[in-house]
């Protein structure tokens, strides 16, 4: 699977581009703010039907324009495949979206199916000390790709629990009567229950990919995993799935939610906690085992998404070389090479390992084009 061409009209700082791509690494080189990291986001949309660096649609549609496209061609299996995302601007700080495939209308979940990729960008170095909902957002964002109901899951138990909370804070206020929650209670219990199911299953998937990539880069450390951290862990003795598990949390908190206003209990509240060696990494891990750890998840991500069927993602990498030292540098790149189609960002041309630009195609970047330079 390739990307062959992209188009792109009023996506942030493109006016208009249209250019053709080839197999192999491709780098994108230029000064801050030329445009390499909107390039990259184009590719994320095309793939996930959103932005990685923002959830506000209409923030993509550059400044004073009606509408945003981005248009690409993907070869796969000797297919060629048309996807369009189309962002319109309806209204002050708002968007309503338009996506099809070979011009026919579907929606966001539709694109992954052709399109799968892994980015690594310099926010990542944030997963293992950053908050929970980094590591949730990593988790979830990989498990939409693997299962393309994952999504829809999830953002029905999202609407349950904006809901709820709604409701929480109406009863406690005396507005409205306790079974009033019935309803919003099912469908966070059974949509909730099936999140931690999935996530504990993608977690299980990643873990011998995991293992192997960091014992690739660091083979003198312990091994690396991720556990799962659930506020409804499973009682032998009472549950028998995640959805028993949570059903019963929910009862034994219900009085301090009511108190709260707020859902407290369910996976929108879990975690993933990094390992190593059965320790957990944020407690004493230094800025470079950090950093492996990180590169050993992409990595893992890669493999996981490659064994959907068989074809390897398009991992995009922004800017993330300066952030490795030359061991890690080298285990990264010997994976760019091997895979059918990689795009790489730089702002000097000098971070880029020599062997990597000798198989590469480097295109210069400034603000609003780009240029082929070999």
């Amino acid at each position: 699977m390739l990307i062959s061409r992209v188009q792109l009209t009023d996506l942030r700082s493109y006016a208009a581009l249209d250019v053709g791509f080839g197999a192999g690494p491709q780098i994108l080189w230029g000064a801050n703010a030329a445009g390499k990291t909107n390039l990259l986001e184009a590719l994320v949309l095309l793939a996930r039907g959103r932005s990685h660096r923002t959830a506000k649609d209409f923030e993509l549609v550059a400044w004073e324009r009606p509408f945003a496209r981005t248009a690409g061609t993907v070869e796969v299996e000797g297919r060629t495949i048309e996807l369009e995302v189309v962002i319109h601007r309806d209204r002050p700080g708002g968007a309503r979206k338009r996506i099809r495939l070979d011009g026919v209308p579907r929606r966001p979940s539709a694109l992954g199916a052709v399109l799968r990729v892994v980015i690594f960008a310099p926010e990542d170095m944030l997963l293992i000390s950053g908050p929970p909902g980094l590591r949730r957002a990593e988790i979830d964002t990989l498990a939409a790709q693997l299962w393309p109901a994952y999504g829809p899951i999830l953002a029905t138990y999202g609407r349950a629990v904006q809901q709820r909370n709604g409701l929480l804070r109406a009863v406690a206020e005396g507005a409205a009567a306790r079974d009033e929650l019935a309803f919003w209670d099912r469908v966070l219990v059974e949509e909730g229950g099936e999140i931690v199911r999935l996530r504990l299953a993608l977690l299980g998937r990643l873990a011998a990919p995991l293992e192997g990539a960091h014992r690739e880069i660091a083979p003198s450390e312990g091994p690396l995993a991720l556990r799962y951290e659930t506020n409804s862990p499973l009682d032998p003795a009472r549950d028998a799935t995640p959805v028993d598990a949570l059903r019963r949390r929910l009862g034994e908190v219900f009085e301090k939610e009511i108190w709260n206003g707020a859902t407290l209990i369910g996976p929108h509240r879990d975690d993933v906690v990094f390992e190593l060696d059965g320790r957990p990494l944020e407690s004493f891990a230094s800025r470079g085992q950090q950093r492996t750890a990180i590169l050993a998840l992409k990595l893992a991500e890669l493999e996981a998404l490659a064994q959907v069927d068989g074809r390897p993602p398009l991992l995009l990498l922004d800017d993330v070389f300066s952030e490795l030292d030359g061991e890690r540098r080298g285990h990264l790149v010997r994976r760019v090479t091997e895979l059918p189609q990689a795009f790489v960002t730089t702002a000097s041309i000098e971070e880029i390992d020599p062997g990597l630009l000798a198989a590469a195609t480097r295109w210069r970047v400034v603000p609003g084009t780009m240029t082929r330079e070999r």
